[in-house]
């Protein structure tokens, strides 16, 4: 009985294992990443959209890459049939090797203002997660120009020297403040001992005085 038992758990694993084992393979799962916002202005030539997939369980047959734009009132399929070449005004460049995949938006103007969505599918798998899309990518475009990256960096560095510079002028003041009021307390407390001082000498010469006239007192006294 003990061995009939050991045997039924021993078939039960193995075929659970070799369940595990078919549903991984058929189990294909792939995520998408892309940024969530990007901002340029008009003067910009071009913008690149970066998207980046992370297959799990999928077969090694590339996948396809898929583009979408949601603007204010309509949909769009974007280069449904190739746009590989740099003189179209979208253009995509795949690097499924290394996970990668790139929309370059060409001629930049105020209509591309979107929301640019990434896909990736693998069309041989019949999981509902091998065909997945990014959250999108805000895409605006400004009317004015926007500040280049040198620029704000140089800001960024004349703010942080203003700040120090501010903060140690604080502190010096704080310090010389500080030191101008031990100054004052120590000049006015040796005034103070000095005032002392003399009214106590002053209270001497008076007690010395009337000590002397009594004496003198009683010495003419008979």
């Amino acid at each position: 009985m003990e061995t009939a038992s050991r045997g039924k758990i021993i078939l039960g694993l193995e075929i659970n294992l070799i369940l595990f084992y078919v549903g991984a393979e058929g189990a294909c799962t792939v995520s998408v990443t892309q940024p969530s916002h990007l901002e340029v202005d008009y003067t910009y030539e071009a913008i690149t959209i970066e998207c980046t997939f992370s297959p799990a369980g999928c077969s090694t047959e590339p996948p396809i890459s898929l583009w979408f734009r949601y603007g204010a009132h309509q949909s769009e399929n974007l280069c449904s049939h190739g746009c590989h070449r740099e003189t179209d005004k979208f253009m995509v460049r795949e690097s499924l090797a290394q996970n990668q995949v790139s929309l370059t938006v060409n001629r930049v103007t105020l209509n591309d203002s979107a929301i640019y969505i990434c896909g990736i599918a693998f069309p041989r798998s019949v999981e509902p997660k091998a065909k997945q899309t990014g959250g999108g990518t805000l895409l605006v475009v400004r009317e004015t120009k926007l500040l280049s990256k040198e620029l704000r960096n140089t800001l960024i560095v004349v703010l942080s020297l203003l700040c120090i510079y501010v903060t140690a002028v604080g502190v010096i003041f704080i310090i010389l403040s500080t030191s101008k009021s031990n100054t004052l307390r120590s000049q006015e407390t040796e005034e103070e001992s000095q005032k002392k001082m003399s009214a106590r000498r002053i209270f001497q010469d008076i007690a010395q005085e009337l000590y002397h006239k009594r004496y003198v007192e009683r010495s003419h006294q008979p």
